[in-house]
């Protein structure tokens, strides 16, 4: 069996970066992508070099959130994210533009090491990572390519999205993959749906993110954006982060 030499490539490009974030959940809908873009951009705010990689390879949205441009990147030793807000960001909307990009099976695999191999992050403190919906191929794969990955699980108080949340949870368990907690995202009213179900696998209970109304207005605007409750919420947690 052959292996793909890309796999190298992509460890060599993350070479320089200190922490790899994965913002995940294992549904979608729940606010990942708000949740990785608004971590990135705070996270920029107080000093880090940081970078966001929208791996949601059918539905990237972070260049939406943040404004970003999604011009076909520069190739001058390997792909050079776009710097905006202070985040270098990385999203197949680079390629694809606002045009659909339908992959399925070994495409997806093919598509996402493709990034990971080309992109040159350079030095970096932190990558966050939005990670694609579900438990498919694109996910397994970011737990076997990037190992170190730190992954930040959100949920939401819905039933439904807790007993998907709680299947990701078993996995990343199972793997012995690196979990930094568990965030309650959109929270309306009080709750202890995330505690109980970060206890019942044994990781933290981040706090939560209030649901804010204003944050749909203030898309596009990073300024805006860090003015919204949703980041002053978020940013609060930097320090369980470790950030």
């Amino acid at each position: 069996m052959t292996l793909d030499p890309r796999a190298d490539g992509a460890a060599a490009r993350l070479a320089d970066v200190k922490r790899v974030i994965a913002v995940t959940g294992g549904k979608g809908g729940i606010g990942k992508s708000s949740v990785a873009s608004v971590l990135a951009l705070e996270a920029a705010g107080i000093g880090h070099r940081v970078g966001l990689l929208d791996l949601d390879l059918t539905s990237p949205s972070t260049h939406v959130l943040l404004g970003y441009p999604t011009a076909f990147p520069e190739e001058p030793f390997g792909v050079e994210p776009c710097d905006h807000a202070g985040v270098r960001c990385m999203s197949i909307a680079h390629f694809a533009g606002a045009h659909a990009a339908p992959l399925r099976g070994a495409s997806v695999s093919s598509a996402l090491l493709e990034i990971l191999a080309i992109t040159n992050w350079g030095p970096l403190d932190v990558l966050v990572v939005d990670m694609p919906p579900g438990l498919g191929d694109a996910a397994l794969d970011v737990l076997k390519l990037i190992e170190r990955a730190e992954h930040l699980v959100v949920t939401t108080s819905s039933r439904v999205v807790l007993d998907s949340v709680n299947r990701m949870l078993q996995l990343l368990m199972r793997v012995r993959a690196r979990v930094l907690g568990v965030i309650e995202n959109m929270q309306r009213a009080p709750s202890s749906a995330a505690s109980e179900l970060a206890g019942r696998h044994g990781v933290r209970c981040l706090g939560a993110l209030p649901y804010d109304a204003s944050f749909e207005d203030a898309a596009g605007d990073p300024e805006r954006i860090s003015g919204t409750s949703f980041a002053s919420s978020l940013r609060a947690l930097l320090p369980a982060l470790n950030l």
